[in-house]
């Protein structure tokens, strides 16, 4: 009972995550024409479900069965006993018939709990999988008295020594190599480089997401482990590639970092993100339910509603990981404007695929298999005929006209 309520959860589980899956991505499937075939994955799911679901009835059945079995052979083989002994004169009909009462009790009260037993061990199976969740633990321990971080009113301080790092999926390939550099407060960091380069793993060890296998990362001159994590992450504002938003309004979502923010910073930070004018225009302005994901607003406008989240947590490192790929040319442009104000007096990194828009960069940081191959600004490494020269002249060659 207990190993197929497993499987009988574990086909729940494979079928829920699937139907989520596909509605999710529901446009695709519809741009694709693929609703049928998803229709009939997902229906053979269900039957594997459905076929779990049977077997482990089948076994409840015959666990029941046995025990309403064997309780009625013990009452009839006692009651059969009781006659011959009455019959021999070895006891009274009278204690005969007090026996077969307390037998009733005694058989009545095993099936309830041959019963309670089938359901334990239903409960039991669907457990385990919670049981594995709750036993997992944390590969990023808290430390058990975190070093306070000094306040920093221009920004803050990075240091990287030496840091390398291998995906727990990817042992034998390293994401970041010997990675040594450094940021004062205040800097605009460009991070540049191919498609694969190591750039989105940098901005997840920063946040630590994941420990470095070698090296070892320092905010404000404290190393990331001996900082608490959530002390840690309020010091960093962050911009993804793909925005990501709640099934909430647009209040909730800007304010989703702090949720105590009054109405005025939250439209404050609408407005420095050129996002206040497009919220207004909404049916409930800045209560307007944005749906699931946002599905109601642009590529662009939800690009904003995450730069106005990151603007009010207001943070002294600020990470924009290609915050403006989703813009069209204007929205682009205004939007650029507000990061470029708000880069005043934090310390930025910017992971950028377009050159252009990391030109202004204190500091360029080129990456390359995981390697920092370069570090200079723009002109410098431009004249140094590397690797950004040449992933300069391949953009900018191709934006002039034919």
């Amino acid at each position: 009972m207990r190993r197929l309520s497993r499987a009988n959860q574990d086909r729940m589980a494979d079928s829920s995550a699937m139907a989520t899956e596909v509605l999710g991505g529901i446009a695709v499937v519809q741009s694709v024409a693929a609703e049928g075939r998803e229709a009939a994955r997902f229906g053979q799911a269900v039957q594997q479900t459905v076929r779990a679901a049977l077997r482990r009835a089948r076994a409840r059945a015959v666990l029941v069965g046995f025990i309403i079995l064997t309780t009625s052979a013990a009452l009839l083989w006692g009651l059969y006993l009781g006659v011959v002994a009455v019959q021999e004169g070895r006891t009274s009909a009278g204690m005969l018939g007090q026996t077969v009462v307390y037998i009733v009790l005694l058989a009545s009260a095993v099936a309830v709990i041959g019963e309670v037993y089938g359901d334990l061990q239903r409960a039991a199976g669907a457990t385990e999988r919670l049981m594995e969740l709750l036993g997992t633990h944390t590969t990023l321990p808290e430390p058990a008295h975190p070093v306070a971080l000094p306040p920093r009113a221009n920004g803050a301080a990075l240091a990287l020594q030496g840091v390398g790092f291998r995906y727990p999926s990817r042992p034998h390939t390293w994401a970041l190599q010997r990675i040594t550099a450094e940021v004062q407060p205040g800097q605009t960091v460009a991070v540049v480089g191919p498609s694969g380069a190591g750039k989105t793993t940098l901005f997840q060890l920063l946040l630590r997401f994941y420990d470095p296998e070698q090296g070892h990362i320092a905010l404000d001159g404290v190393p990331l482990p001996q900082l608490g994590l959530a002390q840690l992450r309020q010091r960093v504002g962050v911009v993804p590639q793909e925005p990501v938003l709640f099934a909430g309004s647009a209040h909730d979502n800007i304010a989703y970092a702090d949720p105590n923010a009054s109405a005025a910073r939250v439209q404050a930070a609408a407005r420095a993100a050129h996002a206040h004018e497009f919220i207004e225009a909404l049916p409930q302005g800045y209560q307007t339910e944005l749906g699931e994901r946002g599905v109601r607003l642009s590529g662009g406008q939800r690009q904003r509603i995450a730069i106005a989240r990151a603007l009010l947590k207001n943070p002294p490192l600020l990470l924009l990981d290609e915050a403006t790929s989703a813009l069209d040319a204007h929205s682009e442009q205004v939007v650029q404007q507000a990061l470029e104000s708000a880069m005043q007096g934090r310390t930025t990194l910017v992971i950028a695929h377009r050159l252009a828009t990391v030109q202004k960069a204190d500091v360029i940081w080129v990456l390359d298999h995981g390697q920092l191959v370069e570090t200079g600004t723009h002109a410098q490494l431009r004249d140094q005929g590397g690797l950004y020269a040449s992933l300069a002249a391949l953009q900018f060659h191709a934006a002039e006209p034919a």
